[in-house]
């Protein structure tokens, strides 16, 4: 019976990630153009895009912790992950048909607003599937999916650009087609995924635990999280100093699958290394990457670079996210997992705005080397203060 149990509940890290698979193909078959289009064919500013994007980043992380509550006190995840993919489904095509700067910037709202709403109780999900020492591989196995979607959106998207190419609606078309996998989406949700019960073991546990306050820990990390992520701007500014140190349009897809393949390979391994040295120790190869790469995108004046660095990026990605979604749930008790995330997200989302605006404000201003400079230097401070609170942030 017990074997069982666990078949089922590996199965739903696995039908998780397949959500986060079709999702990534439809977030990679529009995101890697959708700063193209917005400047060169709407006309809009650098610092317009940095604005939508912080719009969107904002937007998930505000919603983000409704979800995580909402989460906890039903115990039901399926009914929010569908709203928050239905409303992705809505809002990318609509970008096809409305032009206007306010237009733009609502349907980006909607489209964060989504993201927030299905990312904590997905996470919820894949925590509940999984026991604590094999957890950081489940979280990568679900990120391993979700990257494989975003290795198969941007080919998917090459070969649009080069069937649709002299197409006077080449974008529209794009914008419209990325609808079609949150459909895919929609039925693997329905159809496949199992909602999560805590059992009688986790049910003990919950009642050592009291309260249910957040554990100081989670804060600490919290509050080292936000000054990583004000240097973490958009990564539609990657996309921008990718094209104007010379990539082609047909090329930026391909490096960015490229770098979505390196991120998936490593998903699993990272999540298993940190099963084995920690989530901190993890976490700092991670934030070590991340400040190398964007040194390296300030530096970089030929195209090749940019191919090496996106490579590199992946690392960043896998060492990053996986690994901290479970830290966080090896910190917080098992009644408040959907809380902790959605507060997370929430704050680091906060901070993502005007991480983006002041990228915008800094290329506009001084030059497209400025905000890469300007992340390098966040993430050096961060890492710092990561690796000297090290020992408050071990888990039980």
């Amino acid at each position: 019976m017990e074997n069982q149990e666990n078949k089922q509940k590996n199965h739903n890290v696995f039908y998780v990630g397949l959500l986060s698979f079709f999702g990534g193909i439809s977030q990679d078959i529009f995101s890697p153009i959708l700063p193209i289009y917005l400047t060169t064919i709407l006309g809009f500013t650098k610092t317009f895009v940095g604005t939508a994007e912080g719009i969107v980043a904002a937007s998930a992380t505000l919603f983000a912790v409704v979800a995580g509550y909402f989460s906890d006190k039903f115990k039901k995840q399926k009914p929010i992950v569908f709203a928050g993919y239905l409303l992705s489904m809505i809002s990318r095509p609509l970008l096809a048909l409305f032009t206007s700067g306010a237009a733009v910037l609502g349907l980006r709202l909607t489209d964060g607003i989504g993201k927030g709403i299905k990312d904590p109780p997905k996470d919820v999900l894949v925590a509940g599937s999984a026991e604590k020492e094999v957890r950081g591989k489940s979280f990568g196995i679900a990120r391993m999916l979700d990257t494989l979607g975003s290795v198969a959106g941007p080919l998917i998207l090459v070969a649009l650009l080069y069937f649709l190419q002299g197409s006077a609606m080449l974008y529209h078309y794009i914008l419209l087609f990325s609808a079609i996998p949150l459909l895919i989406t929609l039925f693997v949700l329905v159809t496949k995924i199992r909602e999560v019960y805590p059992t009688k073991t986790e049910n003990i546990i919950v009642e050592m635990e009291g309260s249910g306050k957040l554990p100081r820990s989670f804060f600490i990390f919290l509050f080292i999280a936000v000054i990583f992520a004000i240097g973490n701007s958009s990564d539609a500014f990657l996309i921008l100093r990718a094209k104007g140190i010379g990539l082609t349009l047909i090329e930026i897809p391909a490096v960015i699958a490229l770098f979505n393949f390196i991120y998936a390979l490593a998903a699993v391994p990272m999540g298993s290394l940190s099963d084995k040295i920690g989530r901190v120790p993890t976490v700092l190869i991670g934030w070590t990457t991340y400040a190398l790469v964007y040194v390296g995108f300030g530096l970089a004046i030929h195209p090749t670079a940019i191919w090496f660095l996106y490579a590199l990026y992946g690392i960043y990605y896998a060492a990053n996210f996986g690994v901290v979604k479970a830290l966080l749930a090896d910190m917080v008790g098992i009644e408040h997992r959907g809380r902790a995330f959605g507060i997370y997200g929430t704050v680091i989302g906060l901070a993502t705005f005007p991480a983006s605006l002041f990228a915008g404000l800094l290329w506009d201003r001084i030059g497209p080397h400025a905000p890469f400079y300007f992340g390098a230097v966040m993430a050096g401070i961060a890492t710092i203060l990561l690796l000297s609170f090290s020992r408050k942030l071990k888990t039980a």
